[in-house]
């Protein structure tokens, strides 16, 4: 799969990345590697909770690719959600790489849409974000 030509997308979601190659002739094989492990594992066993699979193929859905690729993704940083939205995020944009024509069927699904909310920072004198201590009035 790696000495083949292919088409990459990077992908982000809150503190997640993820570097997406799509190779074109594929059998639809996905294959995950984050960066606490060295091996390769399929996608339906990184993610394995229920509607994992349907948002990450989204995009392959929306174009009617589904099995026409096999897909590499090297992922880092943030949690299981952000991981698959940034995974998402990468395979619509190597899509677009593919085939500029793809963009408008991407886009009326809002797919390649940079999810831009992130965790505010701490603030000086709360406890969180925007959580103060308990007033006392004595």
């Amino acid at each position: 799969m790696s000495s083949a030509q292919y088409y990459e997308g990077v992908g982000r979601r809150k503190s997640a990345t993820a570097r997406v190659r799509l190779f074109p002739g594929g059998t639809g094989q996905i294959l995950i590697k984050s960066q606490h492990s060295d091996e390769m594992r399929e996608a339906k066993d990184y993610f394995p909770r229920p509607n994992d699979m349907e948002i990450l193929l989204e995009p392959l859905v929306a174009v009617g690719q589904v099995s026409n690729y096999d897909i590499s993704v090297h992922v880092k940083g943030g949690g299981v959600s952000g991981q698959r939205d940034a995974v998402r995020m990468g395979i619509s944009r190597a899509l677009i790489l593919i085939d500029p024509d793809m963009r408008s069927a991407l886009k009326a699904r809002a797919l390649l849409t940079r999810d831009a909310r992130e965790k505010e920072r701490k603030k000086p004198g709360l406890k969180r974000a925007r959580k103060a201590p308990t007033y006392t009035k004595r």
